[in-house]
């Protein structure tokens, strides 16, 4: 009989952590997500997937989309000379500033060197999506 009351206990705080764990991501993890995903597609040279990422990319003039798109590149090549190249970019933590008004968006990058660097994305909400600012 004991033992019955245990099992019963036992699942129901299990089906109490599933319903918990099924709730809405908190803002910080999708500032998080959100940097993550722009990141990987940096890590796999999708360039103009990262340029939209950023906030009010959408209005800049092409010769300035393009010269943004070539630092990328360049960056990402510098990387590989300087450290064998970036393995993972991944988010640690997120902080929300409310005085700048940003999510401050920890992210440590891994490099090929077994180096590694923790970085600060800003990110801002944006019409309802986390992009970098």
């Amino acid at each position: 009989m004991m033992r019955r009351i245990v099992v019963m206990g036992l699942m129901g705080l299990m089906g109490l952590m599933g319903f918990i764990s099924c709730g809405e991501a908190s803002r910080e993890d999708k500032a998080k997500e959100a940097a993550r995903e722009y990141y990987a597609a940096l890590l796999e040279g999708d360039y103009q997937a990262f340029l939209n990422g950023r906030a009010h990319m959408d209005s800049i003039p092409d010769s300035f989309r393009e010269q943004l798109l070539t630092a990328f590149k360049q960056f990402m090549r510098q990387q590989e000379e300087a450290h064998q190249g970036v393995v993972s970019f991944v988010p640690t933590r997120a902080e929300d500033d409310s005085l700048l008004q940003v999510m401050q968006v920890f992210m440590m990058v891994n490099y090929g060197d077994s180096t590694r660097e923790e970085i600060v994305v800003p990110m801002v909400e944006h019409q309802g999506k986390w992009m970098m600012k």
